[in-house]
């Protein structure tokens, strides 16, 4: 027990003086460790210096206050020594860490979570999987336990001779960057993905031909593909001119800020060490490359590529640079695939997310900034932004995905999009009128999102 008690000390202290994700600028490879819902500060070569002058007022409100929920002033702390002792408790015992001989050296789930998140877990492949109750099962901890799970059900943590407490940690500070009171942007959400791309790569033509180091790129770059998400979108950073925005040069402010942070906790936790030199090299750029397909920006890009391939029936996925742009494309999916489950888990989503999206328009009200598209309550409901995101983003994505993936998952995903749209269009009646002119062939009649929606994804993903 007080060897138990002393570890998880030690945890929290590091939880406690952590000053949040990491990120680097990859042209001089200086660390800028930052902390996007509290005092920001960048390390130089000369100390901390203090943020960068000259932002918006808004720059000197905290983060935190954005999607705050009442809490009592000691909760959170009461929370993390929750969540901690009930994963270091089986961590400290395993028989792993005595050098002993063992039946399962990689069971997880503890005593208190072995009944129905276990049972789940065998599941972890159906498109059906509710992580909201999965979440719950584990005390909050979905994101740890699913890649865990994922990552040793498919031979990769022997095959690239993970360290265990090694990869524990690097999951554990995963799961504390992402920022849980975000309605929508959130551990949670990261697990979904993730379980998302597990089914994607369980399909037969990525199955038979993505090598084991595509698959753990492409669950790693799941499980961080929004680390470290404030909650407000890349022009709300742009026009508070946020040190990141200008660190980014006001391209993908996001997504290269999510990259540089997965980077930063492999770096802290030595978890590829024991990687092949080659794949030590190259998984940064990959994982980067991953995590950057993910701005919505770039989603004509990315969909026009796709359509092209198939059009011209010449993806080969024998070779490796084709395989990486599949596996993109299944992240672009996973990224945004709630309109595709069934509706009880799709409707959660979609009020979160659009909670959101008010919370950044009542900051903007509030700083007397424009008002992002979407973001306005009062001139917006759930219905109208989910139909636009439906018809506008999803649509044309998930039927060239149909087009290279025809299998029966695609089908029930497209199916599941018609009826969750189909729900919402009743609740918009007119909405529902216009949505369904030019409907016949969505991959093809909704080529060009319009800006709206697109600023709508930006954020959404």
């Amino acid at each position: 027990f007080y060897g138990t008690l002393l570890y998880c000390t030690m945890i929290l202290c590091i939880f406690h003086t952590r000053r949040g994700a990491i990120s680097y600028d990859s042209s001089d490879q200086t660390a800028l460790y930052i902390r996007m819902l509290g005092d920001v500060r960048v390390r130089s070569q000369v100390g901390f210096e203090p943020e960068r002058r000259g932002s918006h007022p808004y720059l000197g409100v905290d983060f935190r206050t954005l999607h705050s929920r009442a809490e009592s002033a000691g909760s959170i702390p009461a929370r993390r020594i929750r969540r901690l002792f009930s994963f270091q408790r089986h961590l400290l015992s395993s028989r792993l860490l005595r050098g002993a001989p063992h039946l399962n050296p990689l069971h997880i789930l503890d005593e208190d979570y072995c009944g129905q998140a276990k049972c789940m877990l065998e599941k972890v492949g159906s498109w059906n999987f509710d992580i909201f109750l999965f979440d719950r099962l584990t005390n909050g901890n979905s994101l740890v336990f699913l890649t865990f799970n994922l990552l040793n059900q498919y031979g990769l943590i022997e095959l690239f001779q993970l360290d265990m407490v090694k990869l524990r940690r690097f999951l554990v500070l995963v799961q504390e960057d992402y920022h849980n009171q975000n309605p929508y942007h959130n551990a949670v959400h990261a697990a979904d993905v993730t379980q998302a791309m597990h089914c994607y790569l369980r399909e037969p033509k990525l199955a038979q031909s993505l090598t084991s180091f595509d698959i753990l790129l492409g669950l790693l770059a799941a499980a961080t593909h929004d680390l470290d998400h404030p909650g407000v979108n890349q022009p709300f950073l742009i026009k508070t001119n946020h040190y990141l925005a200008a660190l980014y040069r006001n391209t993908s402010v996001l997504e290269n800020h999510h990259w540089r942070s997965a980077v930063g906790l492999l770096r802290e936790t030595e978890l590829f060490s024991n990687l092949p030199a080659e794949d030590r090299l190259v998984s940064p750029k990959q994982l980067g490359s991953l995590i950057l397909a993910t701005d919505i920006s770039r989603q004509n890009e990315y969909l026009s590529r796709f359509r092209t391939h198939l059009d011209e029936n010449d993806l080969c996925l024998g070779n490796a640079s084709h395989r990486h742009f599949v596996l993109q494309m299944a992240l672009k999916c996973a990224d945004i695939c709630n309109p595709c489950r069934p509706w009880e888990l799709s409707k959660q989503w979609s009020e979160k997310v659009t909670e959101e999206f008010f919370h950044q328009g009542d900051i903007e009200k509030k700083h007397k900034l424009e008002i992002s598209p979407l973001c306005d309550s009062e001139a917006n409901t759930i219905a109208s932004v989910q139909i636009g995101f439906m018809t506008y983003v999803v649509e044309p994505l998930f039927a060239e995905w149909a087009r290279f993936s025809d299998t029966r998952l695609s089908q029930t995903m497209l199916g599941h999009l018609g009826l969750n749209k189909a729900s919402w269009s009743a609740m918009e009646p007119e909405a529902s009128g216009s949505s369904e002119e030019g409907e016949s062939e969505p991959g093809r009649a909704t080529e060009e999102p319009s800006s709206r929606v697109l600023s709508q994804g930006s954020q959404e993903s």
